[in-house]
C-alpha cells in the first residue's frame, strides 16, 4: 500500500488541508480499477469506518498477491467539512462560506476533458479545488463508490439507470435492502462520474459502475457493522475479478428496486415533537399512520397525524425528534409514482 496526500490550499494564506489517499497496486492491467471515498459529507462516518477495515483486509490480500485491479481509497474525503464545528456539533454537509452542499455542483465534463480538472485550479475556491481533484481521481477508475449514510436508515444505494441490473452483484455482496434508480440528472459526485462516462469517445464498458452507498444511519458507526460491510466490499471485488479469489456464492438479490419518482419523501406540514409509529424496514400499507407531531403538547386538538400516501418499504426516517415545517420525516420506496412531483436530479438537498 502506498499513501499519498492530496494537498488543498485554503482560501486564506497559511491554511492548507491534506487528504490521505491509499493506493493498492493490482497485478493485472486488464482488471477493473476501483475508487472508493467516504465522508464527503464530513459528518457521515459509517463509510470511514468501513474503509478503515477494508484497508486492513486489502493489506492481507496484497501480501498474498491476490489484488488484480488497482484500488484507490480516500477514507476521509472532506477535511474542509470535518473542520466545521458549530456549538459542539460537526457541520459536514454544507460549506459554511457559501452554504453549498459538499456533494453537489461537481463539474459536469466529458471523460475526454478530464485533464482540464487540474487547469487553473489556483483560481478556484478551496471547496471547488477539492471537488475537482476528487473527481479527477475517480475518473482514473472503472468502478466508483461514494460512501454516505442517511439519518436513520436501512442499507441502500443510489444507482443510475444504465448500471442496473448490471450492479446486482454489488447489491448481493453488500446485502442491500433497497436500490434507488437515479435519473442521472444531478451534479452529485457519482452522477458527475456517470456524466463523464456518457460523454466519452471511447466505447462504453460493461464493467463501469458509479454508485452512492448509504450505510444505514449516522449513528450506525461500530466495529461490527464496519467489519461486516468491509467484507461485503471484498465479496463484490471478487465478483468483479478485482481480487483474484472465487466469491462465496452466486449473484442472487431480490430486494426493493424503485426509481426516484416512486420514492415518497414524507415531510412535516407542521413543527413539533415527533412520535414515530413505524420504524425503518417496516412494510406499510397506504393510509397507515406513520407519525404523530405534537405541535402544542398537552392540547390534544393540536396533534398532527401523518399517513402513508402509498404502500411501500420505509427506508429511512429522521433521527431528530423535533421537526420544523417541511423537514423530512421519512423516505418510503413505493411501487408507483409519487403524487408529489419532484424536479429531475437529486432526491433531496
Amino acid at each position: 500500500m502506498i499513501i499519498e496526500y492530496l494537498k488543498i490550499s485554503g482560501d486564506t494564506a497559511g491554511v492548507e488541508w491534506q487528504v490521505p489517499v491509499l493506493r493498492f497496486a493490482g497485478s493485472d492491467p486488464n482488471a477493473s480499477r476501483v475508487y472508493l471515498q467516504a465522508a464527503l459529507h464530513a459528518d457521515e462516518l459509517p463509510g470511514t469506518a468501513v474503509l478503515h477495515f477494508l484497508s486492513e483486509m486489502l493489506r492481507g490480500f496484497e501480501q498474498q498477491g491476490l489484488i488484480a485491479g488497482n484500488i484507490t481509497i480516500v477514507p476521509s474525503a472532506n477535511p474542509i467539512g470535518a473542520d466545521q464545528k458549530l456549538f459542539s456539533m460537526n457541520q459536514g454537509r454544507f460549506e459554511f462560506g457559501g452554504r453549498e452542499n459538499f456533494n453537489r455542483n461537481f463539474p459536469l465534463i466529458s471523460y475526454d476533458d478530464r485533464q482540464s480538472l487540474y487547469e487553473n485550479s489556483e483560481h478556484l475556491k478551496a471547496v471547488d479545488r477539492l471537488k475537482a481533484n476528487l473527481l479527477a481521481m475517480a475518473l482514473e477508475a472503472d468502478i466508483v463508490l461514494d460512501l454516505h449514510c442517511d439519518s436513520e436508515a436501512l442499507l441502500y444505494a443510489y444507482v443510475c439507470d444504465e448500471f442496473w441490473p448490471g450492479s446486482k452483484d454489488l447489491a448481493t455482496a453488500m446485502g442491500l435492502d433497497a436500490v434507488f434508480i437515479a435519473d442521472g440528472e444531478s451534479s452529485a459526485f457519482d452522477e458527475a462520474v456517470s456524466y463523464a462516462w456518457r460523454h466519452c469517445s471511447e466505447p462504453k464498458s460493461d464493467q463501469r459502475l458509479a454508485s452512492t452507498l448509504e450505510y444505514r444511519g449516522e449513528r450506525d458507526v461500530s466495529k461490527e457493522l464496519a467489519f461486516k460491510d468491509a467484507k461485503g466490499l471484498i465479496e463484490f471485488f471478487k465478483y468483479r475479478g478485482i481480487i483474484a479469489q472465487k466469491p462465496a456464492g452466486d449473484v442472487d438479490w431480490n430486494g426493493v428496486v424503485a426509481p426516484l419518482d416512486d420514492i415518497e419523501v414524507i415531510r412535516a406540514e407542521v413543527s413539533g415533537t415527533v412520535l414515530f409509529h413505524k420504524a425503518c424496514g417496516a412494510q406499510v400499507e397506504e393510509g397507515v399512520l406513520l407519525a404523530t407531531i405534537l405541535t402544542t403538547p398537552g392540547q390534544d386538538k393540536k396533534q398532527y397525524e401523518c399517513f402513508a400516501p402509498q404502500s411501500g418499504l420505509i427506508v429511512s426516517r429522521a433521527v431528530q425528534r423535533f421537526v420544523h415545517v417541511q423537514d423530512q420525516l421519512m423516505k418510503i420506496a413505493g411501487d408507483k409514482p409519487s403524487k408529489t412531483k419532484r424536479k429531475p436530479g437529486a432526491l433531496e438537498q
